[in-house]
């Protein structure tokens, strides 16, 4: 279970504080995916790299996040076992794939090598990508490159995912395979996800919207 409660998140401009994200409290539990929804520019990212632990230059941030009961609001990043999954980048380019797939479990696993690798090569074959093993991820194409970072995410045992735009760099027919198998991957594993878009096609379970630097529920009949 991933729970935020008391956040505020303000952007520091010219000795002034203006309130950029407000939220009294947002409980997403195991094998739920939220979806907060919102223009560019309303802070859905900061919220997410606050929640990551990553250093807000320019803004002052307030709240308690805490993960399975734990309060995780001043772990490291790599202490508060939170997979990312986001539009571009994720894969080390200097690595080929069967290194950054060992890589992604290296810090929790409890595999061996081959059990390690097996597992890799199984989700790989599952989406048609085992042929990509020795290949570096230069010379994937834009559906590749996803779907692979994807599967490093989720090789690392996140205890709770952020997806920030995961699907928008993929054409339309690729989205909608991936979005499916994510989204499945994520419930299968019961890894409470909180999903950032400003596309409604990617919306998945409860839907909040972020406007004016609140986060409500989404009206019904919206």
């Amino acid at each position: 279970m991933l729970n935020i409660r008391n956040l505020s998140i303000e952007k520091l401009t010219k000795g002034s504080a203006e309130p950029l994200v407000t939220l009294d409290d947002l409980t997403i539990n195991k094998d739920e995916v939220v979806t907060l929804m919102g223009s560019s520019g309303v802070g859905k990212s900061t919220l997410l790299r606050w929640m990551l632990g990553e250093s807000l230059s320019g803004f002052c941030a307030k709240g308690e996040l805490r993960l399975n009961g734990k309060d995780i609001s001043n772990c490291s990043i790599a202490g508060r076992q939170l997979g990312l999954m986001f539009q571009k980048g994720g894969l080390f380019p200097h690595l080929t794939v069967e290194e950054n797939c060992l890589f992604a479990q290296k810090p929790r696993s409890t595999l061996t090598r081959k059990q390690q690798v097996n597992e890799a090569l199984g989700m790989l074959k599952t989406l048609g990508l085992d042929d990509k093993w020795a290949v570096y991820p230069d010379s994937l194409s834009g559906g590749q490159y996803a779907r692979i970072a994807l599967i490093c995410s989720l090789l690392a045992a996140p205890q709770a995912m952020l997806l920030d735009e995961p699907f928008s760099a993929l054409d339309a027919n690729l989205r909608e395979e991936v979005r499916q198998w994510t989204f499945a991957q994520l419930q299968e594993r019961e890894i409470p996800t909180l999903l950032v878009t400003h596309d409604r096609a990617d919306a998945c379970g409860c839907i909040l919207k972020l406007e004016h630097g609140k986060i409500e529920s989404e009206p019904a009949n919206v």
